[in-house]
């Protein structure tokens, strides 16, 4: 009586590689044994997640560098077949390749010229969930992983840093405010103080690095209420009535805690400058705040108007009383047709929308006469007055001395 035989399933196997030596190669090796079946091979990247849209293989032996793409081929091939495991093969064994290839949903990659018994192995192992990976490659991978484990370590620790120097300035209140006045330039008279920290700190940073890195680390909004709390403590001491400019991001303006640093009383001879740390997310929130502190009596601006998109925009939806030029405009403005043509349309929509503007950065004589001639009535900057602290102002608002 005849012995039945048994249907064994064999695992299905798709090539792609553009080489045909090395698709006949593969061919012959995966006849050779008998747990292994090959359905298909492709030439390119497209034929091959055509192949394996109408045949699902359990396997996919994929070439890195053919055309179209290893890591195109991989996602792919991933896509029309979830089932399919990918395998990559490849005569490259750098770090960027493997992980390309890796990151694209290859379960495996072999090094062309890795034994034979090591590719069906591979090819079983894949089957099972489990990855395969050449021993050559594997040290590349592994060399990588710890450059990216070391560089996070970095980052860490740069964090770190950023924050127990932000943090430390916090509690020691280790900022200064000097104040720059703000002109009518027709007659110099002043109308305003701009508030402007001073850090110290080894070593030296501006203060906008200050802000972005409070920022980065989360404590952006604690270090510029500490700001404001400062220079706002200085108001009484401020010559004349000029107003009091703060510097402030959108999301320092919109938080209610800036209420509790301004205190309960009135806000007429306040200036609340939107300045463009991060991208505003949330426009109906900022103008809801806004008008609590107009309520209140402060007044709003816009501040480097000129300088980008962002600052043109917030004039739009803020509709704010005071426009900033930025300085990248006011300097040599005097010897620059375009600077002179954008600040004259900025100066034109001021007007029609009943906003005052006032110029920043100005250096010299000549840069003033322009500046009047376009309709900008005020100004401030190296050439009409420095930053100084309130104690050095006069009592018509410059500097002592």
């Amino acid at each position: 009586m005849p012995i039945p035989s048994v249907n064994v399933q064999r695992i299905t196997v798709l090539i792609a590689d553009d080489e045909p030596e090395v698709r006949s190669a593969l061919a012959e090796l995966i006849a050779s044994e008998d747990a292994l079946e090959m359905v298909a091979a492709a030439a390119d990247a497209d034929e091959a997640a055509e192949l394996a849209l109408s045949l699902h293989p359990d396997v996919a032996l994929v070439d890195v560098k053919m055309p179209g793409g290893g890591a195109r081929a991989a996602r792919e091939i991933g896509r029309v077949s979830p089932q399919t495991r990918v395998i990559a093969l490849s005569a490259y064994e750098d770090r960027n390749t493997v992980l390309q290839m890796l990151g694209a949903g290859a379960d495996g990659y072999l090094v062309k010229g890795t034994a034979s018994e090591e590719i069906i192995r591979a090819i079983k192992r894949a089957v099972q969930g489990q990855t395969s990976v050449s021993t050559e490659v594997m040290a590349s991978v592994v060399q990588e992983l710890t450059s990216q484990l070391r560089r996070e370590e970095g980052r860490i620790e740069e964090r770190r840093a950023k924050t127990q120097r932000i943090q430390g300035a916090i509690a020691g209140q280790e900022v200064a405010v000097v104040f720059q006045p703000i002109f009518r330039m027709d007659d110099r008279h002043v109308v305003g103080y701009e508030a402007l920290s001073r850090f110290d700190g080894t070593p030296p940073r501006s203060p906008d690095v200050w802000f972005r890195e409070a920022a980065e680390v989360g404590l952006g909004l604690e270090l510029e209420l500490l700001a404001v709390r400062m220079a706002f403590r200085e108001l009484t001491n401020l010559p004349g009535e000029g107003y009091l400019s703060l510097n402030l991001s959108h999301r320092t303006a919109a938080a209610p805690r800036l209420l509790d640093a301004l205190g309960d009383g009135p806000l007429d001879r306040v200036v609340v400058e939107i300045t463009e740390h991060e991208a505003v997310e949330d426009y109906d929130e900022l103008v809801t705040a806004l008008k609590e502190l107009r309520r209140r009596g402060a007044r709003t601006a816009i501040d480097d108007a000129g300088a980008g998109f962002a600052s043109l925009r917030h004039a739009l939806l803020l509709d704010p009383d005071i426009i900033k030029v930025d300085i990248s405009l006011t300097r040599q403005i005097d010897t620059d047709r375009g600077r002179r043509a954008l600040t004259a349309a900025i100066s034109s929509f001021a007007e029609e929308m009943a906003m005052d503007i006032v110029a920043e950065g100005v250096e010299t004589q000549a840069e003033v006469d322009t500046l009047q001639a376009l309709g900008v009535r005020f100004g401030q900057g190296f050439f009409l007055a420095r930053p100084v602290p309130a104690t050095s102002l006069g009592s018509n608002g410059a500097k002592i001395g």
